[in-house]
């Protein structure tokens, strides 16, 4: 099985920033910092009593459009039998109809502040938007917020499922691809490439799948970035770490594997090894490189199963050097 390994960075699954929407000052903070939190627990509670008093108000000014309303329609009511028998005039009942309209407009704009009203009663409330873990508190109890701005409060971020990203050159996505629709590498049930990713010296690692609906290019570098999905349940994996992530190419019998060392690069860049012909001289051919595993290089091209090829000291070595080759180690 050839693999790919290459340097990857942990990302939450998705971050909300927690924000106060009403204006006031911060009573109470109800989590501990670093906690894991469920959407719809109360985070923090904003002086309510301002607040309040805009609902009593508001509810006032419904009442008070409610009874404008009755006045209006009553009038209306009354000038409609009077008009018929042009005992008023028809601009007198127009204008009964009109007031009675503004009326129902006023009692809708009441409701809707009132309903406003409410709203931000409730926001007096700070809850969790999502499940995930809280960080530190971004206020302290007294302090002003919402002032003109909406201040924010805390950052939660959802750690299970988790994401790990990282990049590959379009040749490399292209060859992956057709691995996976070839069907030469592991797959879950829903069809996503299996990957594995390792982490730090005691060799921790966690095996999730590959979310191709994310691919994207980085315009500075032009690679494309693709992401991982990892289950998280233990919390181990936290943004912003730095792991390795191992991709699946498929199988390929024919594969020829060379240790890094044996690789050569001029000035040109140009990879290049050092073989062994059958009357033991040294020649340079230029290779034409794969995927890593550990250590090795895979060789896709400029080299044949059988030929030798020099591993160690390669610096020392010119073409055309007659040697006696032994076995590496």
């Amino acid at each position: 099985m050839l693999t790919t390994e290459l340097p990857g960075r942990i990302e939450p699954a998705r971050t909300a920033e927690v924000r106060a929407r009403v204006p006031g000052i911060v009573l109470e903070r109800l989590f501990t910092e670093g906690a894991d939190v469920k959407a719809g627990d109360v985070l923090f509670r904003i002086d309510p009593q301002p607040l309040e008093a805009a609902v009593a108000e508001a509810r006032g000014a419904l009442a008070q459009a409610e009874a404008n309303l009755f006045q209006a329609s009553s009038v209306a009511r009354r000038y409609e039998g009077l008009v018929e028998s042009r005992a008023i005039s028809q601009q007198q009942y127009d204008n009964a109809i009109a007031a009675r309209k503004s009326a129902e407009a006023e009692k809708l704009s009441a409701e809707a502040a009132l309903k406003t009203a409410e709203l931000n009663l409730g926001c007096a409330t700070v809850t969790a938007p999502i499940d995930g873990r809280i960080g530190r508190a971004l206020v302290t109890e007294g302090a002003l917020v919402g002032q003109g701005e909406a201040t924010p409060m805390a950052r939660i971020q959802q750690l299970d499922p988790i994401y790990a990203d990282f990049t590959q050159s379009v040749d490399e996505l292209l060859r992956l691809r057709a691995a996976v629709a070839e069907g030469r590498i592991r797959q879950d049930d829903d069809g996503a490439a299996k990957v594995r990713i390792t982490l730090g010296k005691q060799g921790y690692s966690q095996e999730g799948r590959l979310l191709f609906s994310d691919v994207s290019v980085d315009p500075s570098t032009g690679q494309v970035v693709l992401r991982a999905e990892l289950p998280n349940p233990d919390a181990v994996l936290l943004p912003g770490m730095y792991v390795r992530v191992q991709t699946e190419v498929g199988m390929e019998a024919s594969a020829i594997f060379v240790p890094q060392r044996a690789i050569v690069r001029g000035t040109d860049s140009i990879a290049r090894v050092l073989v062994v012909d059958r009357e033991n001289r040294v020649q340079q051919r230029e290779v034409e490189l794969g995927a890593m595993r550990g250590r090795d290089w895979q060789v896709t091209a400029g080299l044949e199963q059988g030929e030798q090829v020099i591993v160690d000291a390669v610096h020392k070595f010119q073409p055309g050097d007659q040697v006696e080759p032994v076995t590496a180690n």
